[in-house]
């Protein structure tokens, strides 16, 4: 049987998941008060947010691994065995991660990799590395996992609100922020991450708390009638997450549970603390 390696890029927060599954990790530095930290190993997302609540001059960015770091990470999993892998990444449309892998991926020798452009960010990347492992522990081919794998980037939707537009509109993220620039810190829009996997504004808000409950109406509407696995993400805001799960289950109480993760600093650097998402994922077809 064919042995199968399974990377992320550090965006999918996976550190902060409990889990067995050796998925191996490409992370991100962050350059933040003249200092670099790498992601996780170096700076936690707690340690992160504190930093940015205890100084507001602070202004964090990323800077992704080298297209040599990813080559070293194919050649180990080749070393160790391995005949084929895929890496898992961080939209296209959020970061060069995915341009990098690809080029890496036809520099190395010995190993085929497949490099799947996640389109989303956080825990979605992690949900797929693991359906990626488990179905290379069963057998699966490529073909077969990345079949599955887009049906979940083709099935998901993530509404979110962040309390300073500032981060986005600075470093990049914002695909549409011309029309944000002049008045950036008034607007707290809804946003999303639309079908191509970039981030949009959706509507234009003025405040935080009606940001939150619009999410929570475009969150009702569209999942209405649908079996879905609801998930709340958030830049350490666990009094906002606690909001929205409780208004979800007063309104869906058959979800019963409403799994919370946090953003890593890597994410964090960019949608800025206290950011928060409601998002789902469609259940597949029971067989």
């Amino acid at each position: 049987m064919k042995k199968l390696g399974v990377l992320v890029c550090t965006n999918a927060a996976i550190d902060y998941i409990p889990h067995e599954d050796d998925v191996r990790i490409i992370r991100s530095t962050i350059l933040m008060g003249g200092k670099e930290y790498i992601d996780f190993e170096e700076l936690t997302a707690n340690q992160f947010y504190e930093m940015l609540e205890s100084d507001p001059s602070l202004f964090p960015r990323t800077a992704m691994a080298s297209t040599g770091t990813m080559l070293e990470a194919y050649e180990k999993l080749r070393d160790e065995g391995c005949d084929e892998a895929i890496f898992i990444t961080i939209s296209s449309k959020m970061s060069g991660i995915y341009e990098n892998a690809m080029i890496a991926a036809k520099m190395v020798e010995g190993i085929k990799v497949t490099v799947f452009d996640s389109r989303t960010v956080g825990y979605l990347q992690c949900k797929m590395a693991f359906l990626a492992h488990d179905l290379a522990k069963a057998g699966k081919s490529m073909d077969e996992i990345v079949e599955q794998l887009d049906f979940i980037r083709q099935n998901n939707h993530i509404y979110f609100a962040v309390s300073d537009l500032k981060y986005l509109v600075k470093n990049g993220r914002l695909s549409n922020a011309a029309g944000f620039l002049a008045d950036v810190l008034k607007i707290k829009p809804l946003l999303e991450i639309d079908k191509t996997g970039a981030v949009v504004t959706v509507e234009k808000i003025r405040t935080f708390q009606r940001a939150l409950d619009r999410v929570l109406e475009k969150f009702f509407e569209e999942t209405s009638g649908k079996d879905i696995e609801p998930f709340i993400i958030h830049a350490n805001n666990p009094d906002k997450a606690e909001y929205l799960r409780q208004a979800v289950l007063a309104k869906r109480p058959e979800y019963k549970e409403i799994k919370e993760f946090i953003l890593t600093p890597a994410v964090g650097a960019h949608c800025g603390p206290k950011a928060i998402t409601i998002g789902y994922v469609l259940n597949p077809p029971k067989a």
